[in-house]
């Protein structure tokens, strides 16, 4: 798995579970080929495959000792065996090898026959080629070696499993410096560098394979399991700092905490960085469980849409006065998230201060299945819970998927056009198409670009919005500037609640973090489009100074009287002293009724003890002083 830049990110063992890693020529530092070349097979770019003159030489050596003193095989030969994985003394294997060689070399050039060798040559246990053996022992690709580490790679092949660093130092450390004594007599290093490189200590352990982004790395190899290369769109370095980041954002907050972050460059439609989790071995988190996928509660992180969609239609603008009173919607009675109620306000407070009242009546008048329409427009997958779209959603009541909320807040960013979110790199890429208009938009964004910071953030006008699901078991926070989007998810991966646990104090901070990792400076968000009405409440047309409702003109004055206590409906017991009351709105003094009796008359009391005569039904009424009334009939026992 490369990145954008072709850095790996990670890599998979074979079938066999042997690391063995592609390599090119090009990625290998030049003078380990030259300590090869000179150490294995000096005439390797002269002989047909097979050095009759080594041969020879090997011959009269080993009758002279009566043992064999050194083999003669080109790294010709050396590569028929590996590909054969054939025995390295016997005669006939030999044979084989010799004749393997000479059909290679007919049919291949030099450097493709170098460069199997590079792929193949064994470094002990289940390391093959230089690739894998340079990331295992030193940690880094092969294109830059110290004369130390390039003399340690060409010793190692010789006798894999003896000359292990991580198991027989010593052998290895003795096998290194025989390379680099006969570097230094054909003038591949001077004097000075071999010294340097015999006092460079040989690694004792095997270091671990890179493995980032392992959970979009496994999405790509189920997507195309017979690929050797995956080529994706996400940055290396920006990856390994959020992976950071994803640790330190959980570290003491208990073992079941988990954390999501997606980052995307919006213009693009790129996905720069992708950490499905804070660790991808930790079973208490269940941190194989990709959390920028899974299906969780937005909570108010789609209030944004709702808002754009209705500045779209026409309904709102920023400066639109809005209320934020108790209301009912047929059976379905919302709360905002604190218990309390801030009147009339402006439509942009109301989106800044995340009130759900104002949010339902934008939903009511747009219809719920216009905000699933629009999410559907911008790429959304979702789930209801029961199935059809009710005015719930607005305040989360929908499942969806952190990287699908991300690419519902670039089509934000970018001007009201929905793109999806890529993590291949690709040449063409598809046309959006328009979710909102371009005016809605930017009033979203500039609303959300007014909010707060986190204590301690900058205050750099990032656009962001946060949220928590019903029960605390989601909480997000997902931001764009000019150019990119990132998207914080925290919460347990199995869904249990975490008391106390808010978007603003949880998520907020961790998202304001990640864009200090992802650039210095945040980009400028573009300016208003020429088409924005950017003028006081006052100075709006008559039918957006003030948001009404399908049912408006039905409706009773915002401050009319109702009787709070006892509702319409209800059965309450007689108290000795009589039957409690309560008034909610109107203008004071109040008279109450019992059946059109007056009862209490110009009292100032909103609550009032009224003395019935007997049980039984009754139809209780309140007028206050302006003559507007409220009724409720009850039960009294």
């Amino acid at each position: 798995m490369l990145d954008r830049d072709g850095h790996l990110l990670r890599a998979y063992t074979v079938a066999d579970g042997r690391w063995r890693l592609h390599v090119d020529l090009a990625d290998v530092d030049p003078r380990y080929i030259d300590m090869l070349l000179t150490y294995e097979d000096r005439r390797f770019r002269d002989h047909p495959g097979v050095d009759w003159r080594s041969m020879l030489r090997a011959a009269a050596q080993a009758a002279w000792n009566g043992r064999i003193v050194s083999g003669g095989s080109t790294l010709s030969m050396q590569v028929a065996r590996l590909l054969e994985e054939g025995t390295t003394g016997e005669v006939g294997g030999k044979l084989r090898q010799m004749r393997v060689a000479l059909a290679l070399e007919r049919r291949l050039s030099k450097d493709e026959i170098l460069t199997l060798y590079l792929l193949l040559a064994p470094y002990g246990g289940n390391l093959e080629g230089v690739r894998a053996a340079s990331l295992s022992y030193f940690g880094k690709e092969p294109g830059r070696l110290t004369p130390a580490e390039a003399a340690l790679l060409v010793a190692i092949p010789q006798s894999p499993e003896t000359r292990r660093p991580d198991r027989a130092a010593d052998r290895a450390e003795a096998a290194r410096n025989r390379v680099l004594d006969r570097a230094v007599s054909f003038d591949l290093i001077d004097a000075e560098e071999a010294t340097a490189a015999l006092r460079e200590k040989v690694p004792g352990l095997r270091k671990p394979f890179p493995a980032h982004a392992p959970h979009l790395a496994d999405r790509a190899r189920a997507e195309d399991p017979m690929a050797q290369e995956h080529h994706l769109t996400l940055d290396l370095s920006l990856q390994k700092a959020l992976e950071g980041l994803a640790i330190d954002a959980v570290r003491g907050r208990g073992e079941a905490l988990q954390v999501a972050i997606v980052v995307a460059d919006h213009r693009s439609g790129e996905i720069l960085a992708s950490v499905g989790s804070a660790g991808f071995v930790d079973d208490k988190r269940q941190g194989f469980v990709d959390m920028t996928t899974a299906l969780r509660s937005p909570g108010s992180t789609l209030k944004p849409l709702v808002y754009g969609l209705a500045f779209d239609e026409g309904l709102a603008h920023p400066e639109t006065m809005i209320d934020d009173r108790p209301t009912v919607f047929g059976t379905y009675a919302p709360q905002n998230f604190d218990k309390l109620y801030r009147g009339t306000i402006r439509v942009r407070e109301a989106l800044q201060m995340s009130l759900n009242i104002p949010v339902v009546m934008l939903t009511e008048a747009l219809g719920p299945a216009k905000l699933l329409s629009a999410m559907g427009k911008a790429g959304m997958k979702y789930e209801l819970p029961g199935g059809q779209p009710g005015l719930a959603l607005a305040l989360g009541g929908v499942g969806v998927t952190l990287q699908d909320m991300v690419q519902l807040y670039a089509a934000i960013a970018r001007g009201g056009v929905a793109l999806p979110l890529s993590w291949r790199m690709a040449g063409d890429r598809p046309e959006g198409q328009r979710l909102i208009g371009a005016v809605a938009a930017w009033q979203v964004g500039d609303i959300l670009a007014g909010l707060a910071p986190p204590p301690g953030a900058p205050s750099n006008r990032l656009a962001y919005k946060t949220g928590t699901s019903y029960g605390h078991r989601d909480t997000w926070a997902i931001g764009f500037d000019g150019r990119h989007v990132i998207g914080v998810w925290m919460g347990r991966a199995d869904g249990t609640p975490v008391p106390g646990m808010f978007g603003a104090d949880l998520a907020a901070p961790v998202l304001f973090q990640a864009f200090n990792r992802l650039k210095p400076k945040l980009d400028p968000q573009p300016p208003a489009p020429p088409a924005t009405l950017l003028v006081s409440n006052a100075q709006l047309p008559q039918p957006l100074q003030r948001f009404r409702s399908r049912t408006a003109a039905f409706e009773a004055d915002a401050d009319a009287p109702a009787v709070a206590f006892p509702p319409d409906g209800a059965e309450v017991e007689l108290l000795p002293a009589g039957l409690m009351v309560r008034v909610r709105g109107g203008t004071a003094p109040f008279t109450w009724l019992v059946d059109g009796q007056p009862m209490q008359v110009a009292t100032r009391d909103r609550e009032s003890i009224l003395a019935l005569p007997e049980a039984g039904f009754v139809t209780l009424s309140v007028i206050d002083a302006t003559g507007r009334s409220a009724r409720s009939a009850v039960r009294v026992w």
